[in-house]
Formats: C-alpha cells, sequence, structure tokens
C-alpha cells in the first residue's frame, strides 16, 4: 500500500477520533442555533478567512523579505494557512505535527527546512509579543470599566509572563550556536533513544546529529540575520496582531448572534488561558480543557453560566466544523498532489 494511503487512513482515523471526542459538544451546540441570529453568526466564516489569512501572513511576509515564495497569492496563503490549522488540531503534537507539515509543504516551493522553521518560531514569537501588547490593552480597558478583580490581573500578568518568557528562551537558545549543538545533540540522542525502546532495539536511530545541527545552523543563520535587521519583523508584527484580534472576533460573534454583548477584553484574557491550556494537553484540540478554562474565566467575570456555555460551545464547534471540512479537503488534495515528503522518495 502506497504511503499517501496510509496517511489518508491514519489522518481519516484521527480525524473520527476528533468528531467522536466532540460530539456531545456538537450535538450541544447545534441545540443552540434555533436561539440565534443566522445572519450575526454566519459572519463567523468570513471573519475565520481573514483570521488564517493573518496567520499566513505571520510565516510569508517573513519568508518574502527573505526572497522566498513570491509566487504565492491571497488564497493559497489562506488555504496553507489552514491546512496548518487542521493538522495541528488533528495531529495532538503540541504544535510539532504542524510544524513538520508546514515545512514539507513549504520545501515544495524551495523553502529550506532550517528557514521554514524559523519562519513559524516567527510566527510564534510574534504571536506571544502581539497577544502581550493587546493583553495589557484588554486589561487597561477592563480597569477603566472598573469591571477587573485580583484573579482576572493575577491570571492577565501570569499570561503575560509565560509569553514573554517563551520568547526569551527561544531568543537565549538561538542566539548561541555552541548552545545549538548542545541541543542538536541532546535532541538527537533523546529521540534515538526513544526509538531504541519503542522498537525494542530493531531500530537503532531515526535522526543523525549531522542533519541536525546543519537543520540548526540553519536557523541560527536566519536569527543573526534578523538581529541585524529588525526591520524585516514589522509586516509579520502586524499581521500578528490582527491575527489574535480576529481569533477574539470570531467568539464574539458567537456571543453577538444570542443578542448577547460580552467585553471583548474579557473575551481576550479568556481565549489566552483557554489556548494555553488547550495546547498542553493531549486532547484533539484541547477538547474539553479549552472549554473549561474558558467558560470558567468567563463565569467569574459575571457572564452568566448559560451564556458562556452557550457561546462558548457554539463558537468552538463551527470553528472546529470549519477547520475540518475545508482542512481536510486541502490537505488530502495536497498529499495526492505532492505524495511523500522528500525524505521519503
Amino acid at each position: 500500500m502506497k504511503f499517501r494511503t496510509w496517511l489518508s487512513i491514519i489522518t481519516l482515523t484521527l480525524l473520527a477520533v476528533v468528531v467522536v471526542a466532540a460530539w456531545g459538544d456538537i450535538r450541544e451546540a447545534f441545540g443552540y442555533l434555533g436561539k440565534v441570529d443566522l445572519w450575526i453568526l454566519a459572519l463567523i466564516i468570513p471573519v475565520q478567512f481573514v483570521s488564517y489569512f493573518a496567520t499566513g501572513e505571520m510565516i510569508f511576509s517573513y519568508l518574502r523579505a527573505k526572497g522566498n515564495i513570491r509566487e504565492l497569492n491571497v488564497l493559497k496563503v489562506t488555504r496553507m494557512a489552514l491546512e496548518l490549522n487542521f493538522v495541528n488540531h488533528v495531529f495532538p503534537s503540541g504544535g510539532a505535527a504542524g510544524a513538520a507539515y508546514f515545512s514539507w509543504l513549504l520545501s515544495r516551493h524551495g523553502v529550506s527546512s532550517g528557514r521554514a522553521i524559523m519562519a513559524q518560531i516567527v510566527r510564534f514569537a510574534l504571536t506571544f509579543l502581539s497577544f502581550v501588547l493587546l493583553l495589557l490593552v484588554a486589561l487597561s480597558v477592563l480597569i477603566i470599566d472598573h469591571s477587573v478583580d485580583r484573579v482576572t490581573i493575577l491570571l492577565s500578568l501570569l499570561l503575560a509572563v509565560l509569553a514573554v518568557g517563551a520568547t526569551i528562551g527561544g531568543m537565549y537558545l538561538l542566539g548561541s550556536k555552541k548552545r545549538l549543538d548542545v541541543f542538536a545533540t541532546w535532541l538527537t540522542r533523546s529521540v534515538n533513544r526513544i526509538v531504541r525502546r519503542v522498537t525494542r532495539g530493531k531500530k537503532r536511530s531515526i535522526l543523525k546529529e549531522t542533519a541536525i545541527t546543519t537543520f540548526f545552523v540553519d536557523i541560527h543563520d536566519d536569527f543573526l540575520a534578523i538581529r541585524r535587521d529588525k526591520k524585516i519583523l514589522t509586516k509579520p508584527f502586524l499581521w500578528a496582531i490582527l491575527a489574535n484580534i480576529m481569533d477574539v472576533v470570531l467568539i464574539y460573534i458567537a456571543f453577538w448572534s444570542f443578542g448577547v454583548q460580552v467585553n471583548p477584553a474579557l473575551i481576550f484574557i479568556a481565549f489566552g488561558l483557554a489556548s494555553i491550556a488547550g495546547a498542553v494537553v493531549v486532547t484533539p484540540g484541547g477538547a474539553g480543557v479549552y472549554e473549561l478554562v474558558m467558560v470558567a474565566f468567563l463565569t467569574s467575570a459575571g457572564v452568566p453560566p448559560t451564556t458562556a456555555i452557550a457561546g462558548t460551545l457554539l463558537a468552538r464547534v463551527l470553528l472546529m466544523l470549519l477547520t475540518i471540512v475545508f482542512g481536510y479537503a486541502f490537505y488530502q488534495f495536497t498529499v495526492v498532489k505532492y505524495g511523500k515528503a522528500p525524505t521519503q522518495r
């Protein structure tokens, strides 16, 4: 059986797991449809595609500045960002599956693996930094509105510390070739050790230290180039701000369709907490944990529990279904078109 056939079977299996895991939420969310303004709710579709486009442009505006992928138009950028979101949602790997898939996809457009990963690091770093900026704005709005308590302030500061800390940690690692060499050695040995244990010694290794070191050298070189020319990050940073705003607008629309006006600043903080919680669990797309954290925070901030549950579930389920339907179609088309990754040919 061909590799692409196996890949399709695995993807469909995981897709079924995602749907089954969220089936209770899906049924409950569809039960709310009779209570909403469908015209308002329909705004989620164009806003979600704007969100995907902004997410893609964080990566592609950086790559264009480096002289890559100038041929991609708006539709292709949106489509590739949607594929990335689909893979991250279906394959519960903390974003690793999406990074690997996107690097392979970019390699079809002449982008080296090191630069592809660096572009995604830029995306995550700028998403974090723009999130902190918007978080401070949201917190200021709540303080001015006299609708903030100590718990909200504490959680907001915790989010800011996590985002800034992750960014600084990444910059510290990338700033030294020696540290990257040490990390490459550790990563290679750790992964190969796990492979030997899982295969009971039948497979000795899957990573080669020389290849991993070369890969990190590419990333290090791009990082040094960014330090020399920081203006290269201006456009990606602006796209990161837009992407963060659009993610909150999507949730706001769900509440608005119920005729409920929830302070966007509250939604922004709740979204940040839920996203972090959902990223560290093994359930597909953070299912269960994301909704729990979102509802808990909104309820503690004064949003009626029934409203918090209805708005959160409706937004979550609709966004998941749109991602699955369109994302799978584009993902499958790409797999059929390109087949195996270059390393598997």
